[in-house]
């Protein structure tokens, strides 16, 4: 019984053992075993990463200039992070980017080349219509004729004067032409003083300079109270009004197209002030509806009461409502210059005449004549306007679905309907902020709901991942010190860079591809900045060496089955200042071959974590274009 009763009180009353203890002894071996085998996974990752982690004093050497004249290199901005480690790729992830065989080391182009711009030249230009001045319009090189070089800077290069300087000052070498000193000596645009340029200010239209011609303005329309924030200049010339603009908080999209004032956009490049190549030609100008605040012309050519006044509709499609239009020169104040524009009185007067027609029948209403300028302004909402079609027959309400859409879409004769309001006194599409809130306040295309799938919540978002994102760049490049003025961001989403970066010495040119899922272009010019539609297919709308920092974000994984990145790779080296930065964002698969043609460009660069940590697949490849020249070949005979 002894024994009997001993195993009947170690049973349960199921008569099942008790094997509470067991339970808890097993439970502790297998969370022992767990810790164990994730202790040593982490070490082994952390032993990877330092066998393949150079010493600081590599990563110096990555960075170290060719041949530099001012400024610091990458490698000089600071104290380092861990994030700025070197990470060795190569052995693990290869990829093929629509770019088969081993990359060779790409040659120096001719010095005939030194100023090429790919789909603005002007030889290939001159077998096409000359009506409209069609010819002048992009026409990019067929595939035989696409280079496989790096286009040279000038022999004697050096790097720009640092803005606020550059705004008057650039150096001769660097753009050596003295043409528009020549044939516009008598109007201030340029002079030249020794080695350098100087931009007095002066213009057509403001031989007193553009800030005389700016205070002028200000005195009929209100350029300081933050509601103009955006402006274009058609046919902008070396782009002084948009330069002075820039210290009223205006910002201007500058452009011109290339023609005999040799080099007027890349004048306003080489100074630091925003600028492209384009022109009023047959294709609308490459912005998106309701874009800018103010649109000017002084003196800039464009037949507006040509073509049923269809310049004038897309300058109209183009403004914002309660925008304005500002025109000086022919045939303005025609009664006091008509004799010096050798031009009759009758003709000057037909001209005012069409044009004040075309206005009206554009909604349009005139605020002010006075002396030289005469300034219309475009209306709040469409309300009256489309009651207005019983009495102007033409031109019509346009029916496009796409309004903002502008890349190689032809002008259309038409007025470019506005959103609709509720009242008379409300403005279509949603009123602004001032600025400088504007950059922040939620964009009314995003409030409205008309970007698909782009919500405030996603907008915020996307703001504060760009306050991270600065946070690190400040630490890898010299972004605060004036080392960089133009900058490119190739896929520019909502603007968020531009914005991130408000309280440096920059300007950001935010492209959005005609391709991309969500046409943003609009939100980046209600938060107050700049920017164009872009097929980077093509070479871009600019002067060789016209910025000097590139932010490429997810662009080669939207490009790689479109077209060649090459290509893509070579036309940023066209674009890119010799010791410009470029920061690429992409998985590591796609960086591995990026950095491998940018090391055939003379690029040197290096892939770091992600600004979140290691454990991002996201990853960053940051390159520096190093200094050198073409040579002038010397004639032998």
């Amino acid at each position: 019984m002894d024994r009997k009763a001993q195993n009947m009180k170690s049973m349960g009353k199921d008569g099942s053992p008790k094997l509470h203890s067991h339970h808890l002894e097993a439970k502790r071996n297998r969370l022992t075993w767990i810790l164990g085998v994730s202790g040593l996974c982490i070490l082994s990752y952390i032993m990877g990463a330092w066998r393949n982690t150079p010493s600081p004093s590599n990563q110096s050497e990555l960075f170290n200039r060719v041949n530099c004249n001012s400024g610091s290199s990458l490698s000089d901005t600071g104290s380092s992070s861990s994030t700025s480690n070197n990470l060795n790729f190569e052995s693990r992830h290869q990829i093929e980017i629509n770019n088969p065989g081993e990359v060779q080391e790409f040659p120096a182009c001719e010095m005939s080349f030194s100023e090429y711009t790919p789909c603005q030249d002007q030889v290939r230009g001159r077998k096409y219509d000359r009506n409209m001045l069609k010819y002048r319009e992009r026409h990019c090189p067929a595939k035989e004729e696409l280079l496989y070089c790096l286009i040279p800077a000038p022999p004697k290069y050096k790097q720009p004067f640092r803005w606020p300087q550059s705004r008057d000052f650039a150096w001769y070498d660097n753009i050596p032409h003295k043409e528009l000193s020549i044939e516009k000596v008598s109007q201030n645009w340029i002079q030249v003083e020794g080695d350098k340029f100087r931009f007095p200010g002066g213009g057509t239209m403001f031989p007193r300079g553009a800030d005389a011609y700016i205070d002028d303005i200000n005195e009929l329309i209100p350029l300081t109270s933050g509601n103009i924030r955006t402006a274009i200049d058609t046919g902008c010339g070396v782009a002084s009004w948009g330069a002075y603009l820039l210290k009223r908080d205006i910002i201007a999209m500058s452009f011109a197209p290339r023609d005999t004032h040799e080099a007027q956009v890349q004048f306003a490049l080489e100074r630091g002030v925003p600028a492209m190549i384009g022109i009023m030609a047959s294709q609308r100008i490459p912005y998106p509806a309701r874009a800018f605040d103010m649109a000017h012309c002084s003196r800039c050519l464009i037949p507006w009461h040509e073509y049923d006044g269809m310049y004038l509709m897309e300058v109209d499609r183009v403004l914002r409502p309660g925008g304005y239009w500002i025109l000086s020169g022919p045939p303005i104040r025609w009664k006091k210059y008509w004799s010096g524009w050798d031009r009759t009185e009758e003709d000057l007067k037909q001209e005012q005449d069409a044009i004040e027609e075309v206005a009206r029948r554009i909604c349009w209403t005139k605020v002010i004549e006075k002396d030289d300028l005469s300034i219309w302004q475009k209306p709040k909402n469409h309300i009256e306007c489309v009651q207005n079609r019983k009495i102007f027959k033409t031109p019509r309400i346009c029916q496009s679905d796409n309004l903002d859409m502008a890349w190689y879409q032809n002008m259309e004769k038409c007025i470019t309907p506005l959103p609709e309001v509720g009242s008379s006194d409300q403005v279509a599409g949603g009123a602004l902020e001032k600025w400088p809130k504007r950059a922040f306040a939620i964009p009314p295309r995003i409030s409205s709901g008309s970007i698909p799938s782009i919500t405030a919540e996603k907008f915020q978002k996307d703001n504060e991942l760009w306050r991270e994102r600065l946070s690190l760049y400040k630490q890898i490049i010299p972004l605060a010190q004036g080392r960089y003025r133009n900058i490119m961001d190739m896929n520019a989403y909502l603007g968020g860079f531009a914005a991130a970066s408000m309280k440096y010495p920059v300007w950001v040119m935010n492209v959005v591809p005609p391709n991309s899922d969500h046409d943003t272009l609009g939100v980046i010019y209600e938060r107050g900045f700049i920017g164009t539609y872009h097929d980077w297919c093509e070479a871009f709308s600019t002067y060789p060496r016209t910025y000097d920092l590139i932010h490429a974000s997810n662009i080669f994984s939207i490009y790689q089955d479109r077209c060649n990145v090459t290509l893509i790779l070579l036309e940023m080296d066209r674009i890119l200042r010799p010791e410009g930065t470029v920061i690429f964002r992409e998985t590591v698969e796609v960086l591995v071959k990026i950095k491998a043609i940018t090391e055939a460009m003379k690029w040197k660069s290096e892939i770091m974590d992600h600004e979140s940590g290691p454990f991002n697949p996201e990853k960053i490849l940051l390159a520096e274009k190093v200094y050198w020249t073409g040579q002038v070949k010397e004639n032998k005979n």
